[in-house]
């Protein structure tokens, strides 16, 4: 159905240019828009009308047409006058109205079958064959995005996301819950994540306006068949989720920078936990004092370098190696050792993916 919105901003289209009054009625008699301000009074003969066999009527000294749908009645269009303007204008009405329903019934398929080519719901050639009724392109470059919205919310945020499009047919925004908004954005021949990285950025700044509202994006691979749209929207949720435990600082993040973050965040959490006592028996990476922790993590930073990370922390080279040989002597890993800083590096982001996890089961 259209929105009521669309409706009105119809109707005073139709009335600046032609000088006459409309007005626009479901079958019940209910106006869903109209020009003038006693259309309510029209609602008996609407509904009257609504039921007759008749395509158009003439009444109260105006005429009545009918927009269906399928056979079935969407519409009912009143135009103010008796004459044979104002049937002609009443004709042009209900052809606006009518092409505009078929638009809005496309839009909707189309919507329809990107929700369920997301979660993956059609078989590989109804993929084909759908696609190929809606004219969308198989072979289009495409990437999946995944907007998160959180804090104030307007009620707004899909059109804003659209608008950003311009209504490009290639591309599509739709939701399949309350909580994301999901755009599967064609890129063209020559798009690269680069690409992607700027749209996500322009998605951002569209709501800068609204205090209290926070947004986070993720995306998944580029992709060049709309069978694969599924495998990018898969890519493009996890890369949510694995974000908000890794990248915290970011707020736009792709599946292909996840690196060792992906493969700790499918890890059974029992398994995690049998990780972290063989290492470090009773005592965890996170309890460690703060001095401690920041050393490690420039050290890390750093690649290593001993120099570079005592530089950066304003502390001689001998106090650096120091708390290396002391944090050595507690958990028998030496982080200048590749081996033992990669084990080390791991089991800190298996203890933040631990804590994640359990703050999400409160």
């Amino acid at each position: 159905m259209i929105s009521n919105q669309i409706l009105q901003k119809t109707v005073d289209g139709l009335h600046q240019i032609t000088k006459t009054d409309f007005a626009v009625f479901d079958t019940e008699g209910s106006v869903l828009a109209t020009s003038f301000a006693d259309a309510k009074s029209y609602g008996e003969t609407v509904e009257e009308f609504a039921d007759s066999p008749a395509e158009s009527q003439m009444a109260l000294g105006c005429h009545f047409y009918k927009v269906t749908e399928e056979g079935r009645v969407e519409y009912i269009i009143m135009v103010d006058g008796d004459s044979e303007d104002a049937s002609t204008i009443g004709k042009v009405a209900t052809f606006q109205i009518q092409e505009l329903l078929v638009a809005y019934r496309e839009r909707f398929d189309k919507d329809n079958f990107v929700k369920n080519l997301l979660l993956d719901n059609l078989l590989l050639v109804d993929i084909y064959n759908r696609a190929k009724k809606l004219h969308i392109d198989i072979e289009a470059r495409r990437v999946v995005m995944v907007v998160e919205l959180e804090g104030n919310k307007m009620g707004d945020e899909m059109d804003r996301v659209r608008n950003i499009f311009g209504g490009k047919t290639t591309d599509f925004v739709t939701a399949v819950d309350e909580g994301n908004i999901i755009v599967v954005k064609d890129i063209g021949p020559d798009g690269t994540y680069e690409t992607v990285d700027k749209t996500a950025e322009v998605i951002i700044d569209a709501f800068s306006d609204k205090a209290g509202t926070s947004v986070r994006i993720a995306y998944g691979t580029i992709i060049s068949e709309i069978k694969e749209v599924s495998r990018s929207y898969k890519e493009a949720t996890m890369a949510l989720d694995v974000g908000k435990i890794f990248f915290k600082e970011k707020d736009v993040i792709a599946y292909s920078v996840l690196g060792i973050g992906r493969l700790i965040y499918q890890l059974p959490i029992p398994l995690c936990k049998m990780f972290i006592k063989e290492i470090f028996e009773n005592k965890t990476p996170d309890q460690f004092d703060e001095e401690t922790l920041t050393t490690i993590n420039k050290f890390f930073e750093n690649s290593l370098n001993v120099s570079e990370t005592s530089r950066q922390l304003y502390i001689h080279r001998n106090t650096l190696v120091y708390r290396l040989d002391k944090l050595q002597k507690s958990t028998g890993l030496d982080l200048r050792v590749f081996e033992d800083a990669i084990t080390f590096k791991i089991a800190l982001m298996v203890v933040e993916y631990m804590k994640y996890m359990d703050d999400q089961d409160f």
